[in-house]
């Protein structure tokens, strides 16, 4: 289904949260939607192959990296994997990497940028808390909205 997050601001702006524009476009899918499942991890994508061996059924996953700019939460095999499994999209409040791979995928994928390094393995983190960044809040089941003018998260869907 076809949306643009301008049209869905002019209608219902008083019922949305808006991110600040801090992200950058990764993914094959510009413009993707879905309920929002989150993970906070810093520096450890363990959780994020857990989550997205799931079912996706459309969801959208939502890591909080912690900005880090030091490491990768997000590569192209995990990025398949979200794929394959259903997933409408990734945000990664962090970086990823493997960037052309991952344009070349079905899925959105919205980043704050590119590191060739990958993370480190300790299996720590949280899953399905409320996340806060980019000047808005990230809760379970809410849905949010991305294409190329931005990002921006209703309690309720939109259409």
């Amino acid at each position: 289904m076809g949306f643009k997050t301008c049209d869905l601001c002019d209608e219902h702006a008083d019922k949305l949260q808006i991110a600040e524009p801090v992200f950058g476009d990764y993914g094959g899918d510009i413009s993707f939607f879905g309920p929002i499942s989150t993970l906070k991890a810093f520096e450890d994508n363990s959780l994020v192959r857990k989550a997205l061996d799931e079912k996706g059924e459309g969801r959208v996953l939502v890591i909080d990296g912690g900005a880090s700019m030091r490491c990768a939460m997000l590569g192209d095999q995990l990025a398949a994997l979200a794929e394959k499994n259903g997933w409408a999209g990734v945000i990664v409040n962090g970086c990823i990497r493997d960037s052309a791979a991952i344009a070349e995928t079905g899925i959105g994928v919205k980043a704050l940028g590119v590191h060739p390094l990958k993370t480190v393995k300790r299996n720590e983190g949280q899953r399905d808390i409320v996340v806060r960044f980019a000047g808005v809040s990230f809760v379970p089941g809410q849905i949010v909205y991305c294409d190329e003018d931005g990002l921006i998260i209703s309690e309720q869907p939109l259409f």
